[in-house]
């Protein structure tokens, strides 16, 4: 059964256009991405001996850096997707949208406990957690909206707001394996918060391709 919640009121409206949660949202996902390349660090002052065996031990920082930027980038573009189907704001808009910034803002922190123990399952478990953190933070505010249509250019059907969950949890279901992982095969799981962004991909390609999905898929470009 469609259950919606009740409409804002218009109090609860009054802040009105999305145009400033979204610039400071872009203006934090660039910070978070800016962050993340800082924390690798530079070696100085080394003899090229020195410096191609300082370059293998940043390896490490190196992928956790690749693996961070992309999975940042991933939820920057469905957090872009997200407020393109959004014509107004409630003052719950704004501090759901708070909350979905504060774990994606402590990704810098955990891609540096990432890089330096990268083979540690306590560092790859933090890591998990923070991106399962801000996947969830990331649907509810999602689940908010969709049942709000007066917020909504277009309000979501049944079928839309399926598929849209889909693409919203289905991360959560490779974080979490790649925290159980952890334990047993650290490699593994490393490898796969390297390819989650790709499977992802792969995952809204695909379904682009199928007829009963492509319409809502496309929509969120």
């Amino acid at each position: 059964m469609d259950q919606r919640l009740p409409e804002p009121t218009p109090a609860q409206l009054r802040l009105g256009e999305p145009d400033r949660v979204k610039a400071f949202s872009d203006g934090v996902f660039a910070i978070v991405i800016t962050i993340l390349v800082l924390e690798i660090g530079v070696p100085t002052n080394l003899s090229e001996a020195s410096l191609r065996e300082s370059l293998e031990e940043t390896g490490p920082e190196l992928l956790a850096w690749v693996i961070s930027f992309m999975i940042t980038g991933m939820y920057w573009v469905s957090h872009r997707d997200l407020f393109n189907q959004i014509r107004r704001v409630t003052r719950d808009v704004v501090w759901l949208n708070l909350l979905l910034l504060l774990p994606v803002c402590l990704i810098p922190f955990a891609a540096s406990i990432l890089g330096g123990y990268h083979d540690d399952p306590i560092a790859l478990r933090t890591y998990g957690s923070v991106l399962i953190a801000a996947s969830l933070m990331r649907w509810v505010l999602w689940a908010y909206v969709a049942r709000r249509p007066s917020l909504l250019h277009e309000p979501f059907d049944a079928h839309s707001r399926r598929i849209h969950g889909l693409l919203t949890l289905a991360p959560i279901a490779a974080y979490v394996l790649a925290m159980a992982l952890a334990g047993i095969a650290p490699l593994g799981s490393l490898v796969l918060y390297l390819v989650i962004p790709g499977l992802y991909f792969i995952l809204v390609t695909v379904m682009r391709q199928h007829p009963e999905t492509a319409d809502v898929v496309d929509d969120l470009s």
